[in-house]
């Protein structure tokens, strides 16, 4: 039974390959054969136009759901679509249960639209820290993994955030204004000004990834769902970057964050970044 850092860190030393080979294979059975192949019947809203789900999401995750515990006796799963039909199920992040957080198809937007764009996302987290994340992206064969305290890597290449170039604008993927209340629709009028290139997401998951590899100087999001952020977000400790909310503390996967938060290359971006968002 899993039940301290260190059996975790035994576990991942063992079957990091086995999350990873269940990953690829939740990709290469369910997603990659819908890709640019989806009927109409595949595709539904949930809360609206902008909040897609298709069968690729639903199956994909569905064999995670059954795989991961497999792996990890003990352990529960959190995936976004079991999240959507029962709310319940999320405080599973909360608790003292190894937990894997699952989204099955992170940008389903640009899934729909035959964009290559997406991913999915798979983080095994334990009292409200993460442990190791595995972001992969099938249309573009790229497998970023982390293990906390052990390195990012990308394809088996080791990721290093580093810092934004002295005297280039920094460029800041936001949140799209329908996840954004009014007052966070404000904050994020402060990164309008000079030095500072804005622009709307895309999949979360591979933003996080930008920054990892240093293609992307922050993100500053207005939501909290923990499927978005948590495998990204030790992705990016692990390169060398940060996170922090308006409030100034640690971005929490448990809830409870003031938003917006940033997650940049390094401190003094993240700093940056608040500030403005502090100072809308």
């Amino acid at each position: 039974m899993i039940g301290d850092t260190e059996t975790i860190d035994e576990f991942l030393a063992r079957h990091a390959s086995d999350v990873e080979e269940a990953v690829r294979t939740a990709a290469a059975t369910e997603i990659m054969p819908r890709f640019r192949r989806l009927a109409a019947h595949e595709i539904d809203e949930k809360s609206g136009p902008h909040d897609l789900v298709t069968d690729a999401d639903r199956k994909a995750e569905a064999y995670l759901t059954e795989a991961l515990p497999k792996l990890l006796p003990g352990s529960v799963v959190v995936g976004e679509e079991a999240v959507h039909a029962n709310p319940a199920t999320y405080d599973a992040v909360r608790g003292d249960a190894p937990v894997w957080i699952v989204d099955p198809v992170d940008g389903t937007r640009q899934f729909v639209h035959g964009d290559p764009g997406f991913c999915t996302l798979v983080a095994l987290a334990q009292g409200g820290v993460v442990r190791a994340s595995w972001t992969f992206a099938p249309a573009r064969d790229q497998l970023a993994t982390a293990v906390r305290g052990g390195g990012a890597f990308l394809n088996g290449r080791r990721l290093h955030s580093g810092s934004p170039t002295p005297g280039r604008d920094l460029e800041v993927a936001t949140s799209h204004p329908y996840y954004t209340t009014d007052e966070q629709q404000r904050a994020l009028l402060g990164l309008q000004t000079e030095g500072v290139r804005p622009r709307a997401c895309g999949s979360a998951g591979l933003e996080y990834l930008s920054i990892a590899q240093g293609l992307l100087d922050a993100t500053a999001f207005c939501w909290e769902a923990a499927w978005d952020h948590a495998a990204g977000l030790l992705l990016v400790e692990e390169a060398g970057g940060t996170h922090r909310t308006v409030a100034g503390e640690p971005f929490r996967i448990t809830g409870g964050n003031t938003l917006p938060f940033t997650t940049a290359r390094d401190e003094a971006t993240a700093r940056r970044v608040v500030e403005l968002l502090s100072a809308a």
